[in-house]
């Protein structure tokens, strides 16, 4: 797991939403999606040889 169920509660608590309620597939979803877009940084620091992935690769 490469998100945190906890601090994924407490961004929505602090938001103001009325939202604060996760699902089991939410949690796979977006642990997803982070992995892709670090394997996409990656790509990117790759093809500016690079061997550190920075900010500006997101």
């Amino acid at each position: 797991m490469l998100t945190v169920r906890t601090q994924i509660k407490e961004i929505l608590k602090d938001s103001g939403l009325g939202v604060e309620n996760l699902s089991a597939d939410f949690i796979e979803t977006l642990d997803h999606k982070v992995k892709q877009l670090i394997l996409d940084a990656a790509t990117r620091a790759k093809e500016n040889s690079r061997r550190t992935v920075m900010g500006k690769d997101v």
